[in-house]
């Protein structure tokens, strides 16, 4: 008798709820053709001629099952003739937690109509197809896996990554039940996977996977079947998935997520893993329509990616989670797409779009409005257009992103807004992002006169148009138009600077008062020049700005670099800098800005120590929010971790580099800011301070754990960094108070070495230095909120409190 094949479904499955039987005629083949073989349905079919061919175990017997037994928890192959199961029969694997793979060699596809049930894990692999019917179940301890692709039996012994590869055209089929209550399960061939059934991995991943070579390996965290060679093959769901993590992935074939009513495709995530769904034919078609959810196991929103060469919806899909990302070469929002995003939007989900191809561009056709705070991103690999007629509008707290050149490669990406960007009934943001040879037409904006920067955003205006800042070339142009706002497209390697240091962007007369937008990249290596005393710059500047104006803001950005007087061509020996690896002088707003690598100012000794001296900035005498430097610092004249001298703010910022000081008027140096006139909050030092001298005459020497001097206020901050100075002692805090420091300030005596806060001036509290194991409790922080929404955290193990912003990193 000629055994059944599947062939391959039509390219494209209308959209609509899938029952069992059409699924199989969808493929060319019946329930009934397989009835029709040597398996009956209702009959008493059972495997048979099954051996151990690994490992070690029992075959038996019974009036309507087998019982196969494995010792322990061990791993065993067994070779079958025939592995089905009749509707009323039942086949039990007593393999504690170990695995068993079952092959059939013979020349019939498997049917299980039963019951199959494994305390472990368990495999079947048959290349004439795997097909678990209406009344079939399977249950397992551990991990499920039906194959019609093969593994070396000696790969499975060994455990751990397994390579499944073959060049049948049979299916894998599920019109039942399918579940592992402490594994996973998957469900993988060459040609053809449906799940018209149910699968249910509560506490692992559900996948199904086409392809002809298929990787399958262990992760605690993350998705498990990887597509190595493609096969054109196609995965359907029609019936229900739910399982911690969700794959459906074809490769250069195509998926089908399809659905009846409510969710079919649900993640639920676990305590170590993330509620995530994949739907994945990077060379193929995925068409969606239904709702697919990914929640995390804390109830908060998971992650949904999808990744085609084509995208269709469905009338009902939409995804409820946290994010979606859609990728794909090129992408126009039409009405079905643009319904799917809607309602994506509408439940929450915030959609990141992305293409990939070399005309990538993103189109939007249709319009596109949602209400809530979910935002929308639009990054094209090439350009973003808004058609005529077509808007798209918010009405809530969502922010809109439309990116040009969404990988950086200085392509001449463009944003034309030919129609409508509707915020006037939204306090989220508009922003757009263009290349420097690119344009912006910014058409039809309608922004909200109420609106206001939330929190810590640094946004100056609620619809704003960037320049991208994709190489050093461009860096070097910000210089050009100083009131422009920029924004970082990628990471830049400015090691050239080696040779050529970078000249500062912005001076005293004309300094940056723009917005430059790092969006969490990284300028690399970058080696500073300066601007040299003159009429014009009465006090000599390092930084990658000279000058930030009061309008200024600078956000979102990682700096690693060498801040060094001494590459300064011409630099008078007398002159001391302002110096900071981001900026000599800061007037405006630094926010969420992180350098690391060395600032060192002229020499270690100087007749005129007149400078100031920091791992960020110079002299803050703006705002310094939630930034941090981990820079070491040496120099001659007033000197901090993240600031020199600070008349500004400084709220829920840190510092944990060196400072190293010795000049001949010596201000001295502190674990955060030298000299502090202005108010310091929420912030702490961890790094090393040492001292190494001052003119003889002087009555106070000495730098401290945070501050040198301080005639502002300081408030819930700390300090834990060593004090090395053996001719003055350790100062905990400061070294001069005849400002303000609260009863919330404190220090580590143990790693300080300092028995007092303060040495001249306003003292504060003995009781406010604290042991090692009193700066681990946050008990002993008066005033700090460590509450889930508060200021700061203590992390496990951790020995002093961090600013919960960090954690988020």
């Amino acid at each position: 008798m000629t055994r059944p094949v599947v062939s391959r479904p039509p390219r494209r499955i209308p959209h609509r709820q899938y029952s069992a039987r059409p699924i199989w005629l969808a493929i060319g083949i019946s329930l009934a053709e397989l009835c029709s073989t040597h398996m009956a349905c209702a009959g008493g079919i059972l495997p048979t001629g099954g051996r151990y061919v690994a490992g070690t175990g029992t075959i038996a017997g019974t009036s309507n099952g087998v019982v196969i037994t494995q010792p322990g928890s061990t791993r065993g192959v067994i070779d079958w003739n025939s592995f089905s199961i009749g509707a009323n029969n039942s086949v039990t694997f007593n393999n504690g937690n170990g695995a068993t793979l079952n092959r059939v060699t013979g020349g019939s596809p498997s049917a299980i109509l039963g019951r199959l049930s494994a305390t472990g894990s368990l495999y079947v692999i048959n290349p004439q197809g795997v097909v678990v019917g209406p009344s079939g179940t399977v249950t397992t301890g551990g991990r499920f896996v039906a194959s019609t692709l093969d593994a070396s039996d000696s790969a499975f012994m060994n455990g751990g990554a397994l390579v499944l590869s073959g060049n049948s055209d049979a299916s894998v089929i599920n019109l039942g039940k399918i579940s592992s209550t402490g594994g996973e399960i998957f469900l993988i061939s060459r040609r053809v996977v449906i799940n018209a059934g149910s699968i249910t991995a509560p506490n692992g991943t559900a996948e199904l996977a086409a392809g002809e070579q298929v990787l399958l390996q262990d992760s605690a965290s993350s998705k498990q079947v990887f597509v190595q060679t493609g096969s054109q093959g196609t995965v359907v769901n029609s019936g229900s998935i739910v399982g911690a993590q969700i794959s459906l992935q074809a490769a250069d074939g195509n998926v089908f997520a399809l659905a009846g009513g409510g969710t079919r495709i649900r993640a639920t995530g676990t305590a170590n893993r993330d509620g995530h769904v994949w739907l994945v034919a990077d060379k193929g078609r995925v068409e969606q329509s239904g709702v697919i959810t990914a929640t995390n196991a804390n109830g908060s929103g998971g992650t949904v990616d999808t990744d085609a060469v084509q995208a269709a919806f469905g009338a009902k899909a939409a995804v409820h989670a946290g994010e979606w990302n859609l990728s794909t070469p090129a992408f126009t929002i039409d009405q079905s797409a643009a319904r799917a995003l809607g309602g994506s939007l509408n439940s929450g989900t915030s959609v990141n779009v992305t293409t990939t191809g070399a005309t990538g561009n993103i189109n939007v056709a249709s319009n596109l409005k949602w209400s809530g705070a979910a935002s929308l991103t639009l990054d094209a690999y090439r350009n973003v257009s808004i058609g005529k007629g077509a808007t798209i509008a918010n009405q809530g707290a969502g922010n809109l992103s439309l990116r040009a050149d969404a990988t950086g490669i200085d392509n001449g990406g463009t944003v034309a807004n030919n129609g409508t960007l509707d915020w006037s009934k939204s306090t989220g943001a508009l922003s757009a992002f263009y290349d420097m040879n690119g344009t912006y037409v910014a058409g039809t904006q309608l922004g909200n006169p109420t609106w206001k920067p939330s929190a810590f955003s640094g946004l100056v205006t609620q619809i704003t148009a960037y320049r991208l800042v994709n190489s050093l070339t461009d860096l070097t142009k910000v210089g050009n138009d100083l009131t422009g706002n920029y924004a970082l497209g990628r990471n830049i390697d400015a090691s050239a600077t080696s040779n050529s240091p970078f000249v500062p962007i912005g001076n005293s007369n004309t300094p940056f008062t723009g917005q430059f937008d790092g969006q969490g990249n990284t300028i690399a290596s970058l080696t500073l020049g300066g601007l040299l005393y003159s009429v014009t710059e009465p006090q000599p500047l390092v930084g990658m700005f000279g000058v930030i104006g009061t309008q200024g803001v600078v956000r979102n950005l990682d700096i690693s670099g060498t801040a060094n007087a001494a590459n300064v061509s011409g630099l008078v020996s007398t002159a001391d800098f302002d110096m900071g690896i981001l900026a000599g002088l800061n007037n405006g707003t630094v926010l969420r800005v992180s350098t690391a690598g060395t600032v060192t100012g002229y020499g270690n000794r100087s007749l005129f120590d007149s400078g100031a001296t920091g791992g960020l900035v110079g002299v803050n005498a703006g705002s310094v929010l939630r930034s941090s430097s981990s820079a070491d610092v040496l120099s001659p004249g007033s000197s901090g971790g993240l600031v020199g001298v600070n008349s500004g703010l400084i709220s829920q910022s840190f510092a944990t580099g060196s400072v190293t000081v010795g000049g001949y008027f010596n201000t001295g140096g502190g674990g955060l800011v030298g000299s502090n006139s202005g108010t310091i909050s929420q912030s702490y030092a961890t790094g090393t301070t040492r001292y190494g001298g001052c003119r003889p005459t002087n009555t106070h020497c000495g730098g401290a754990a945070l501050v040198v001097e301080n005639s502002g206020t300081i408030t819930q901050s700390f300090a834990t960094g060593p004090v090395i100075q053996p001719l003055y002692g350790s100062f905990g805090i400061a070294r001069d108070n005849v400002g303000t420091i609260a009863n919330d300030v404190y220090w580590n005596t143990s790693t300080t070495g300092a028995t007092i806060g303060v040495k001249y001036g306003t003292p504060i509290p003995t009781a406010n230095g604290l042991t090692t194991a009193q700066m681990s409790t946050p008990t002993s922080f008066v005033g700090y909120d460590f509450s889930p929404t508060g200021v700061w955290a203590m992390p496990a193990g951790a020995t002093h409190p961090v600013l919960r912003w960090q954690l988020a990193q």
